[in-house]
């Protein structure tokens, strides 16, 4: 087991295990930590907690220290020069017509670098606008392209929910969101009611697809023949989150939809047969077929007409019996040729 500080860097993104150190800060308390990126500060979400070896990769960093006035004061600083390096960048992107968006700048705490967060569709050649740049602020100059999910947590907005998007308040992680989860919690279909402002399959889909898994599989499917309290029945719609099935029942010449919860349906038992299905007609014996007429090998003169009354026999030409050679015969006919 690894003593680990959970820390982050931005008011949401992923969040960075460092080792504690000499430093034991508590949940809440900025921290100056190492990073590959240079001297950071950062906030730390958790306090001190022990995590398996499995989960730690590489090397833990210690924290430094904890963040001193003069530390925040320096933060504050570089927010607001991220703030008149933003128009810059975003006139010399127009000034040499690159086909790109800019989302955010960010400072690195010591100064050392500035990194400019971009989207595009493709690549994009940003070598003479990287020198420029770097003429304009005099420091190392990095353009990252990024992805359209981040770029609505850099920017933030209200999703339909009408709260605040879930990337721009607390996720951390972007987990993989498929079309079958939409499809298993019954929702529609519809890509403006299931996309967040990025344009994407919301993250909220994932959040209870786990429930849906495990309640799916004691729920029957659409379709399938049940036993209900008021006799055999036929499945025509599932709830999978009231764990509740509306069921097709037979009533005398007719037929009535009703619901029922999944403690009070179960499976049908082998020999028991579905009230609701039409009754098979009795099967007709197929009429014999005719026997077929026996092929007369006979050498009658092809000319002779079938007497009165007599169907005439179809006659087929017999096959050509082909002639093959062998390798002197066919020598020998090629030299009288």
């Amino acid at each position: 087991m690894a003593t680990v500080i959970c820390v982050r860097f931005q008011n949401t993104g992923k969040v960075y295990y460092f080792s504690p150190g000499k430093v034991w800060p508590e949940a809440g308390e900025m921290v100056v930590v190492e990073t590959v990126r240079g001297i950071e500060i950062g906030e730390a979400v958790t306090g001190a907690r022990e995590i398996s070896d499995d989960s730690v990769v590489g090397e833990l960093k210690p924290i430094i220290r904890k963040a001193t006035p003069a530390d925040i004061e320096i933060s504050n600083q570089n927010r607001k020069k991220e703030q008149d390096a933003f128009p810059i960048c975003a006139q010399k992107i127009k000034e040499h017509k690159l086909d790109m968006k800019l989302v955010n700048v960010e400072y690195t705490f010591d100064g050392s670098k500035i990194v400019f967060y971009f989207t595009s569709d493709g690549r994009v050649d940003f070598r003479e606008l990287v020198k420029e740049l770097a003429g304009i602020f005099h420091t190392r100059i990095e353009l990252r392209q990024i992805g359209v999910r981040d770029e609505a947590r850099f920017l933030g907005g209200l999703g339909i929910c009408g709260r605040k998007i879930c990337c721009g308040a607390f996720l951390s992680d972007f987990t993989p969101v498929s079309i079958k989860m939409a499809k298993e919690q019954n929702l529609s279909l519809n890509p403006t009611k299931i996309s967040g402002q990025c344009g994407r399959l919301m993250c909220c889909l994932k959040y209870e697809q786990d429930f849906y898994e495990e309640t799916l599989k004691k729920l029957p499917r659409i379709g399938k023949d049940i036993m209900t309290p008021d006799g055999i029945g036929s499945v025509t719609e599932i709830s999978a989150i009231r764990e509740k099935v509306k069921v097709r029942i037979s009533n005398g010449d007719d037929f009535e939809i009703r619901e029922y919860s999944i403690e009070d349906v179960r499976r049908l038992q082998p020999g028991e047969r579905s009230a609701h299905v039409d009754k098979p007609e009795p099967e007709q014996e197929p009429e014999a077929a005719p026997e077929p007429e026996e092929a007369e090998e006979s050498a009658a003169d092809p000319g002779e007409q079938p007497a009165a009354g007599e169907k005439a026999k179809k006659r087929y030409p017999r096959p050509k019996k082909r002639k093959t050679m062998n390798t002197d015969e066919y020598m020998s006919k090629n030299e009288k040729g």
